[in-house]
């Protein structure tokens, strides 16, 4: 009986020691999130970490050139595999832009092109296209 007491009671800190106290823990419903706050109390990253947007909110605009791989008509858009584009830090990348009807009507999938966009919040929209 001695040794099952001992045990327990050497073992009981250990236990809530490992649960940790508690103190950090922080009932959702009661805490009101400061806005753009994560729920563990940490902020998102800013702007300056993610090179796909710029170091502001305002539109960007830039001009690359690629190859059309997909054209959307329900969604709107144009898929383009382009090169890098130094203007606003974005590495070679393939990836969907709007476009306006007249643009996804003058180039085919396998076009090679340059084009003009801009670049924000609002997203990723061409606004000229040449093809090469």
């Amino acid at each position: 009986m001695r040794i099952t007491t001992l045990v327990t009671l050497l073992a009981a800190p250990l236990a809530l020691a490992a649960c940790g106290s508690g103190d950090d823990t922080e009932m959702m419903d009661d805490t009101a999130m400061v806005d753009g706050q994560m729920a563990d109390g940490q902020m998102p990253m800013d702007d300056g970490d993610m090179p796909m947007m710029g170091s502001d909110s305002t539109m960007q605009t830039a001009s690359a050139e690629g190859t059309v791989t997909a054209i959307d008509a329900d969604a709107g858009t144009i898929t383009v595999d382009h090169g890098a584009v130094p203007a606003i830090e974005w590495p070679a990348m393939t990836m969907a832009f709007d476009a306006d009807e007249q643009l996804r009507q003058d180039v085919a999938v396998g076009d090679t092109i340059s084009f003009d966009f801009t670049t924000g919040e609002g997203g990723n929209t061409i606004t000229s296209i040449t093809k090469q």
